[in-house]
């Protein structure tokens, strides 16, 4: 019975290199220079030290444009409340996400059999298998899928026959 899945993975040494790549562009920007503007990774989480909420702004711009470049989708940024820290100073923090959450999944799965597309769905821990007797209706639930509007990028893989 052929069958795939859908899953949302991000390359965690695409975005380390777009972090480097800001790091440098902070060290030679002149709106940068005489800033405590930093940029730091811990693994699922991205958290970004600025001066103002200008520089906070800014800085948000340079992780999507440098994201973008490296080919990872803006998407998986979940963006937290910006904190205060002392003085006029910003911290804030950006949770890389990865997988697919379940509520997620189960709006996907409720979503996939209410088109009436021939296909079973089942949630297999942070990503979806999706089965049916015909390999028309696996790539019908893939143009269905990617037609969806989910703020979380999916990926198609593992597709056997």
């Amino acid at each position: 019975m052929p069958s795939f899945d859908i899953v949302s993975k991000t390359d965690m040494a695409e975005v380390d290199n777009a972090l480097n790549n800001i790091r440098r562009e902070i060290e030679t920007r002149y709106d940068f220079k005489g800033s405590n503007c930093k940029i730091e990774l811990a693994d699922p989480a991205i958290t970004v030290h600025a001066d103002d909420d200008l520089k906070l702004k800014q800085m948000h711009e340079l992780l999507q444009t440098h994201l973008t470049r490296r080919k990872v989708d803006a998407g998986v940024l979940d963006y937290q409340t910006p904190e205060k820290s002392a003085g006029q100073s910003v911290r804030q923090t950006i949770i890389v996400r990865q997988g697919i959450d379940k509520e997620l999944a189960k709006k996907l799965v409720k979503q996939i059999k209410g088109s009436k597309i021939k296909a079973q769905v089942a949630i297999q821990g942070e990503e979806l298998r999706v089965t049916g007797k015909k390999r028309d209706d696996l790539q019908d639930v893939i143009a269905f899928c990617k037609g969806l509007k989910f703020e979380l990028p999916l990926q198609y893989i593992n597709f056997r026959d």
